[in-house]
């Protein structure tokens, strides 16, 4: 009888570690915001969608958060607390997620999230809200000059989206705001 006993207990262990790994953690989504339920807000001077989401994290009143992009220099980033879980619109003003969802960045080769390479300019220009980084991208592409670019989101570097192409590798930094990537 014992060793049925632990028998049982041994698969019904296997089973929760099984459930426990297989389950994919919650992530915060990107362009959606999560309009109502707020109860407090807050500038987030840095600019970075995971302060917010370290913000309530801390709270034990927050249950979901949106991160709202700076819409120019003089009107910086703000972090709305929830006190539900509101559904999810898409928007690309804001990251959102529900407490215990980090932020996770996309991560491909061509483009370096979250990261400015400073320096070594030789020629910037403003963006339409609509071209985005794949714009900033292909410039410098095009260019034979180009080996590197930066792209700002609207409100990082001025009130509209921001393309710097550059004539040197600079070292990676990372800036909320920002992508950069290597064309050369």
């Amino acid at each position: 009888m014992g060793t049925i006993r632990q028998l049982r207990a041994c698969v019904v262990t296997l089973a929760f570690l099984a459930a426990t790994l297989c389950a994919s953690p919650a992530l915060a989504q990107a362009n959606f915001d999560r309009p109502g339920g707020d109860y407090h807000s807050a500038p987030v001077i840095s600019g970075d969608p995971a302060e917010c989401a370290l913000v309530c994290e801390r709270d034990r009143r927050c249950r979901a958060w949106s991160f709202n992009y700076p819409t120019d220099l003089a009107n910086g980033a703000v972090c709305w607390l929830k006190s539900n879980v509101p559904a999810r619109v898409e928007s690309d003003c804001c990251v959102s997620g529900i407490r215990g969802a980090g932020v996770v960045e996309r991560r491909n080769a061509a483009s370096e999230t979250s990261i400015d390479r400073f320096g070594g300019d030789y020629k910037s220009f403003d963006l339409k809200r609509s071209d985005g980084e794949d714009a900033c991208k292909a410039a410098c592409a095009a260019d034979n000059k180009c080996r590197a670019w930066t792209y700002a989101r609207p409100g990082y570097a001025g009130k509209e989206a921001h393309c710097f192409l550059k004539k040197e590798i600079k070292p990676p930094r990372r800036k909320a705001g920002f992508t950069s990537g290597v064309v050369r």
